[in-house]
């Protein structure tokens, strides 16, 4: 089984991409798979959040040079089968504004290289499209979608990143609407999956809990965006009974 590397990208900020990558990590991770996940939200740095005790060396040292991937991958300690590692971002002002040059976008795409060369998937966690490092990582994976909250918001922006991945000839595969349990969420039309509202624990992925609604949704997204089947197993009258799996 070659890696597959997967892109996510929000339609905006306060998407819930980071989350979303984190519990797609955690669901292919539970099948037994080796995930890392890469961090293009250089101004955010969600991902670091998702990383425990102290961050030396992160994502934007690798691409400017100064750390190796393997000082720069964090295992997230979930009690799982598989196993994940997470690159994030965690750098000064200075190191960021050099993370996202032309050089450093190359040096971001021959780093998702090296860690499909070692992972058997790749997720890529990306911000509303804008910058090199983004466009870099947009134009390198395998696999797109787009991240969209159930909102007014989210519904009005999507057209604008559909338009930039149409630029770049990098088009989404997907649509992916996330919160869609949230009261007075929007329908998402375009959406392909959707996600309900994680846990409040933002350590522990809410997917590693079969029994909840998150779980199955995410694993049926995950297996039509990378093509897979992960065998999981959840409850009677879940999502997947519901799809007729």
């Amino acid at each position: 089984m070659g890696c597959t590397t997967l892109a996510l990208t929000g339609v905006t900020g306060g998407a819930g991409t980071t989350r979303t990558t984190v519990e797609i990590a955690a669901t292919l991770a539970r099948a037994g798979r080796s995930v890392a996940v890469l961090d293009a939200a250089f101004a955010t740095q969600g991902l670091a959040t998702h990383v425990g005790g102290r961050l030396t060396d992160d994502v934007t040292g690798v691409v400017t040079g100064e750390a190796a991937l393997d000082d720069a991958l964090y295992d997230a300690g979930f009690d799982v089968p598989g196993r994940v590692e997470i690159c994030p971002a965690h750098a000064p002002f200075e190191r960021l504004a050099r993370a996202k040059t032309p050089e450093s976008a190359r040096a971001f795409e021959t780093t998702v290289a090296d860690a499909a060369g070692r992972f058997d998937h790749v997720i890529l966690d990306v911000p509303p499209v804008a910058a090199n490092q983004s466009i870099a990582a947009l134009t390198t994976a395998q696999r797109r979608a787009l991240v969209v909250p159930a909102t007014q918001r989210g519904r009005d922006l999507l057209p604008r990143q559909q338009g930039r991945c149409r630029d770049l000839d990098a088009m989404a595969d997907a649509v992916v609407a996330t919160r869609t349990d949230v009261d007075g969420a929007l329908s998402i039309e375009a959406a392909d999956h959707e996600i309900p509202a994680a846990g409040p624990n933002a350590s522990v992925p809410t997917a590693l809990d079969p029994e909840s609604d998150l779980a199955p949704a995410v694993a049926d997204a995950v297996e039509a965006l990378l093509d897979v089947d992960l065998a999981l197993e959840f409850p009677e009258g879940s999502l997947f009974d519901r799809v007729g799996r």
